[in-house]
């Protein structure tokens, strides 16, 4: 008998625009609100029904009930998908989610860099599965790069790791209601932001003589801010970073950060109106990455172009958070993680304007997937 033809690959769309929803005009009386309701309830955990064991049943059985599982995801924020045989292979993992009516989109890191892809063809990322960043804990997020965020994503487990490497979800409902609300009047009025990258190649620059050190840094800045805005789809502004950033660096480094815009902390569910937590504070704030570090050793990418990849964040009119203020958001945020344990056969959907999700550290090789989608 002949094997069935291959799939086309699958187009993939631009990762859609953030969705912000109106400003809160009080956001003090939107997070009271919000406590005086009771919690909404969070994951949803569905496993493989007992009359369709196949991945052909299993994908008859996903696309007749496709709203009712979508309908999940935005009630719950997550659908955990347990023993599912259909999800172990990319070309299954597709089924899935093509049963289920899901529309995939390009990562939104797109416009910045490429992520791998395990399946080109079925549009499946790779998740961060290098043993390089087993010992690096991702903090919570929603994913969103500059003005882009998928609306929803499905990650999958192909190879769960020897040990830990669980994934991550919190829910951001909840991370509002109970983050202090000085603090979170502060972060709205003010805005945050990020800084998305450093490029620490510049040490040359304080060995010119002193006359012309400042006009060439003024140039230097402004020539690679003009090359940084002509790849990314976001404005970004650069700024020299105080030299102690970088003490005890081999070699004299002088660094450019460069700044993402301000955007709100919280923003209103596209669907349901409601107040969720929409900020990378978690993953992106160097001092909790760096507080981490003492817990599960130091990042592993500690030279070279690898630091482009750092990352922190401000107050949008760029002071700098209290370490107070740090503590207390890593505090609320770790009180709310859901560690999720996955072996091949499960995968998450999430809705990522409600749900964050990041990872745990990891021994051995471990293999997930994402697939984001419009």
């Amino acid at each position: 008998a002949q094997a069935p033809p291959a799939a086309a690959p699958v187009e993939l769309a631009a990762c859609p625009l953030t969705q912000w929803g109106e400003p809160f005009g009080d956001v003090v009386a939107e997070q009271a609100k919000a406590r005086r309701s009771p919690p909404a309830p969070f994951t949803f955990e569905l496993a493989a029904p007992s009359e369709a064991q196949t991945p052909d049943a299993q994908a008859a059985w996903l696309a007749e009930n496709a709203e009712e599982v979508t309908s999940k995801m935005r009630s719950h924020g997550a659908v955990i998908f347990r023993g599912w045989e259909l999800v172990k292979d990319a070309a299954g993992f597709r089924r899935a989610y093509e049963a289920l009516g899901l529309s995939p989109c390009l990562d939104p890191l797109h416009a910045v860099s490429a992520r791998p892809m395990v399946d080109k063809g079925s549009a499946v990322y790779e998740a961060v599965n290098k043993e390089s960043r087993a010992n690096f804990f991702i903090g919570m997020h929603n994913e969103f790069v500059g003005t882009r965020s998928p609306r929803a994503a499905m990650f999958v487990c192909f190879k769960a790791a020897d040990e830990g490497g669980e994934f991550l979800l919190a829910d951001g409902r909840k991370v509002f209601r109970d983050i202090d609300t000085a603090l979170l009047k502060r972060l709205y009025e003010k805005q945050i932001r990020y800084s998305v990258m450093e490029l620490p190649f510049f040490g040359f620059l304080d060995k010119l003589p002193a006359p012309i050190a400042a006009p060439a840094a003024g140039l230097v800045r402004s020539v690679v801010e003009g090359a940084v805005n002509a790849k990314v789809d976001f404005d970004v502004s650069l700024r020299w970073l105080d030299d102690s950033a970088y003490a005890g660096a081999d070699d004299d480094v002088k660094a450019l950060q460069a700044r993402a815009p301000p955007q709100p902390p919280v923003l209103r569910h596209p669907e349901t109106g409601a107040a969720t937590w929409f900020c990378n504070v978690h993953s992106h704030s160097s001092k909790l990455r760096k507080d981490r570090e003492a817990l599960y050793g130091e990042e592993l990418f500690t030279s070279g172009a690898s630091r482009i990849n750092k990352s922190d964040m401000y107050f949008g009119d760029d002071d700098a958070l209290s370490e107070a203020d740090l503590t207390h958001l890593d505090d609320v945020t770790t009180k709310n993680i859901k560690y999720v344990a996955m072996k091949p056969g499960d995968a998450v959907l999430l809705d990522n304007y409600q749900t964050m999700h990041g990872r745990n550290v990891f021994k051995g090789k471990r293999k997930h997937a994402v697939t984001w989608f419009e």
